[in-house]
């Protein structure tokens, strides 16, 4: 059976909390797992895997579930929000999740889901000749270092339009 079309274990177990699993499906779909915190709640008597439970519960701006967060994401959090140990501040925050394969759950290694503690890198941007300015200075680094490498590090440019900053540029 084609692996597209078999069912993994984990589907049955829903969660209204993300977890690795749902990051395993981003992931599968091409997902960069970048997210905006939008805010934190401290929810009371919060429904988390078939129990209630008091936990810190981050929103995000995106279309994901919210995520319940534990001790090691709410360090992340706080390192990311300028060091403050205070939810109302942990808002508007970029964030990149990442599967840790080595979390401790109830005596099991478990996956588990994670926020980096670093910030997410700025996305490339696409470089196309209606960039204006950001276009022609790329056809000048390819005049003087014949070669688009240096701009490649901070842009992402299509075959074609690489072709079209050679030929501009008269090579």
């Amino acid at each position: 059976m084609n692996e597209q079309h078999k069912t993994h274990y984990r589907k049955v177990f829903k969660s209204d909390h993300l977890g690795a699993a749902d990051l395993e499906d981003m992931i599968e779909s091409g997902s960069n797992l970048i997210f905006t915190v939008s805010h934190v709640n401290q929810e009371y008597g919060a429904r988390v895997a078939g129990k209630k439970i008091d936990a810190n519960i981050a929103y995000f701006k995106e279309d994901i579930k919210p995520m319940v967060v534990n001790s090691i994401n709410s360090k992340a959090l706080k390192k990311l929000s300028g060091g403050s140990s205070f939810i109302e501040d942990w808002k508007n925050i970029k964030v990149q999740m990442y599967i840790d394969p080595n979390v401790k759950f109830q005596g099991d290694i478990v996956d588990g889901a994670r926020i980096n503690h670093n910030p997410p890198r700025a996305e490339k941007v696409v470089l196309t000749p209606e960039s204006g300015e950001r276009w022609y200075r790329a056809i000048a680094s390819y005049k003087r270092e014949k070669n688009l490498d240096s701009v490649l590090k901070h842009c992402s440019i299509s075959k074609a339009n690489q072709d079209l900053i050679a030929e501009q540029a008269g090579a």
